[in-house]
């Protein structure tokens, strides 16, 4: 029974008559509603019964059957009765409850003859468990097919369920829901209101049917007329509406105001519509657009004492969220619209799009002018591509190329927005970068080896490097070799192959590598069968600066999962927004820097010349020169080589290098590349990403659109989205490791080693 949830159906006014067994049973009497659970306390219980009929707590007594007992009443006296009579029934849907008042409370009918009958004031509660087919609880965390939704304006009534239980709130007095606002009960004031539509007028009915506790059926419901009657047989109530000529107005023509069904409808249940629960909560859904449909539910019922379904809930929050950002579908009709808008007012950028020949979407490409202009004259040229996953409606995927600007902050140059990670995709948006980025300069690429990038690199951009990405690297060889090591054994090998990558010397790999060997040669094979070439700087013949790593920033991540879930246009939109501020942001911090390089390269280059004071430099005639240390380095200052490597990993010079220029007297800032200056870096952000307008409030006529563009077929599948992980996991799963004979697999207990 822990964390069931119950609904207690209260009846009242009916009549216990005595069977010819002895036993009772009760008919007639009208009937409320009460939740309870293991949690609810007996004084609460008590008094929202006392609440509910308008009674004294203090002359109230409250009594049940026991199971395959209606002969014997058992009184409810305080919270551990409660929790019994919980107990004794948690095998049970239902559990008759009897509340006596008045004068009442001292007829007790547990003693009543068998050939007697009376009739008394007492409520029957029938408690439903947690999950039932047919309950209205918040029991599911799926989203319902769109494909099984009802038309915005079909009426669900709510919340009628059938027998055994009657999930209906009792929260009304004198037949008005006294929890709905007060203007609500004049949300119709009689024939010859007008509305200024259809719409509005079916909004203000439903708010007058809730305000004033009544159920209310449609006779006629179309654009032009509105019929409706109340949902009480025999009660006259009635109102019929109908479009005046000419115009969009809705006018009440005919009203019979009076009721005669004296609230009697209340059990009937309420109608709520899709688009009502969508006009009481988008506001607050603007303001918390994490707002949950079981929270959604909860406050709909706590203030208007309406109960919704999971299903009713999440559809009233679609139809809120395409109110306040719009429709997801018309966002991709959109597109080339968008696209030309981006291209008009950012001159110089690219934004294409491709159909599938079903014309729904396949693929968008972005690069802005501010970006390539920035890449190409103040950027390293390297290159960082990746993707993550969008948690939209309809899915798909983002992939971008990204660099470094010259203070080590990631610098988005192109993205796209595709239907799923594919081969050929990726390839298109290596096509559609090469168009973008023109430029002369041999590029680095960092990114993963597999997705088809290898060959697709290679074949577009003739003259570029490809490395490795280290993360998607690191975790391939972890998978391949999982299950063989404990997980401390697992640690020292991933450690040795971090530092066999970031190696500059080829006897610093081969010293790292040959730990790894000492572990274990299976793991030691994978590693020399990785193409090293790839990933290894003791190899690699591009320019890196010492950055292993594909994945483009927490801040990149960040902005997509604040618009991931929104129409593909706004999506665009928001990143567009945020690539807009970073540049506008860094231009404006850059004005105030008074150094030649930037400031995480100055701190840098002061910490190579903290360590160039110990060193010891052998002068020469020529531009080579030795320099002694911890070891005996090599330095040539003419063509900005040290045989530490160092100098020619990371583009900054080394400490051996700065000995030599403090030797000879020049100046370390001549042989930093330049890339890391602080007149590089504001040319980086020199260009600006100007605002795209409002496509919602234009005319799509203007565009001469000809393409129609439809949603792809992919839909988001049901359950908690996966979030994509960032950073490197280099923590294996621990393995079981046997302390006796140090086999994997078993443990001291189960061994079964001679040894």
């Amino acid at each position: 029974m822990a964390g069931k949830k119950m609904i207690a159906i209260c009846q009242s006014s009916g009549e216990f008559v005595t069977n010819k067994d002895g036993s009772l049973s009760y008919t007639g009497g009208d009937a409320h509603a009460i939740d309870i659970d293991q949690e609810t306390r007996f004084n609460e219980f008590k008094l929202e019964i006392a609440e509910m009929w308008s009674c004294s707590i203090d002359s109230m007594s409250i009594k049940y059957f026991l199971p395959g007992n209606r002969k014997t009443l058992i009184t409810l006296s305080n919270d551990k009765d409660l929790k019994r009579m919980i107990n004794f029934h948690r095998d049970s849907v239902t559990v008759d409850v009897y509340i006596f008042t008045g004068n009442n409370v001292a007829r007790d009918v547990s003693n009543m003859p068998a050939s007697r009958s009376s009739r008394t004031t007492f409520s029957e509660a029938v408690v439903m468990a947690d999950a039932p087919v047919d309950a209205p609880h918040i029991t599911s965390a799926y989203e319902p097919n769109d494909n099984a939704s009802v038309a915005d304006d079909a009426s669900i009534d709510i919340p009628i369920v059938t027998p055994p239980a009657i999930p209906i709130l009792s929260n009304y007095k004198d037949g008005k829901n006294h929890k709905a606002p007060k203007s609500w009960e004049d949300a119709i004031t009689g024939v010859d209101q007008r509305f200024s539509n259809v719409q509005e007028f079916r909004d203000a009915l439903h708010k007058y049917s809730i305000a004033h506790g009544f159920a209310y059926r449609f006779k006629k419901n179309d654009p032009h007329r509105v019929t409706v009657t109340c949902k009480s047989e025999g009660c006259p109530w009635r109102i019929h509406a109908s479009r005046l000529s000419t115009t969009q107005l809705f006018c009440i023509k005919r009203m019979t105001p009076t009721h005669t069904c004296e609230g009697g409808v209340v059990t009937a249940g309420y109608r709520a519509t899709r688009s009502w629960v969508a006009s009481i909560i988008k506001e607050k859904l603007k303001e918390s657009p994490n707002y949950k449909p079981k929270d959604i539910a909860d406050d709909i019922r706590s203030e208007y004492g309406i109960q919704l379904n999971y299903s009713q809930a999440w559809r009233g929050k679609e139809i809120a969220r395409e109110q306040l950002q719009g429709s997801y579908k018309d966002a991709y009709n959109q597109l080339p619209f968008f696209c030309e808008k981006i291209r008009e007012t950012n001159p110089g950028s690219f934004a294409t799009f491709t159909t599938k020949e079903d014309s729904s979407f396949h693929r968008l490409f972005v690069s802005f002018h501010a970006s390539l202009s920035g890449f190409q004259q103040g950027c390293r040229p390297l290159l960082f591509l990746d993707s993550t996953p969008l948690n939209s409606k309809y899915q798909g995927t983002l992939l971008a190329a990204t660099a470094m600007d010259g203070n080590d902050g990631v610098f988005p140059v192109a993205f796209a927005v595709v239907d799923v990670e594919t081969h050929d995709n990726w390839r298109w948006f290596l096509l559609e970068l090469k168009s973008a980025v023109t430029t002369s300069r041999s590029i680095t690429f960092v990114a993963d080896r597999q997705k088809g990038l290898k060959e697709s690199l290679a074949e577009i951009f003739e003259n570029a490097y490809h490395g490795y990405c280290l993360r998607y690297l690191s975790e391939k060889f972890k998978r391949d070799l999982r299950g063989q090591f404990s997980h401390e054994v697992m640690r020292l090998i991933v450690a040795d192959f971090y530092a066999t990558a970031y190696a500059p010397r080829l006897e610093g790999f081969q010293k790292c590598s040959e730990s790894i060997k000492s572990i274990s040669l299976e793991a030691y094979n994978w590693v020399i069968q990785s193409e090293p070439e790839h990933w290894a700087n003791a190899f690699f013949g591009g320019a890196r600066y010492n950055h292993m790593a594909a994945n483009f920033g927490e801040m990149f991540y960040s902005w997509v999962s604040e618009a991931n879930d929104l129409p593909i246009t706004q999506m665009v939109d928001v990143i567009r927004g945020k690539m807009m501020e970073l540049i506008y942001t860094r231009r404006v911090e850059s004005n105030q820097w008074l150094t030649r390089l930037t400031p995480s390269m100055e701190e840098k280059l002061q910490k190579e010349t903290l360590k160039a004071r110990s060193l010891e430099v052998l002068f020469s005639p020529g531009s080579t020169f030795e320099v002694r240390g911890d070891s005996i380095e090599a330095v040539d200052i003419d063509h900005w080589d040290c045989s530490c490597k160092g100098w020619q990993i990371t583009g900054l010079p080394c400490a051996h290098a700065i000995a030599v220029f403090e030797f000879i007297g020049r100046s370390p800032y001549d042989y930093c590349s330049r890339f890391f200056t602080t007149e590089s870096y504001r040319q980086t952000h020199s260009e600006s990403i100007h605002p795209v307008p409002n496509i919602d409030r234009l005319i799509l006529k203007e565009s001469a659109q000809t393409v129609t563009v439809t949603p792809p077929p992919t839909r988001r599948p049901p359950g908690r989205p996966k979030n994509k992980q960032t950073g490197l996991q280099v923590v294996a799963k621990r393995q079981l490791q046997c302390s006796r004979c140090k086999v994997i697999g078993h443990n001291k207990t189960t061994c079964k080693e001679l040894l």
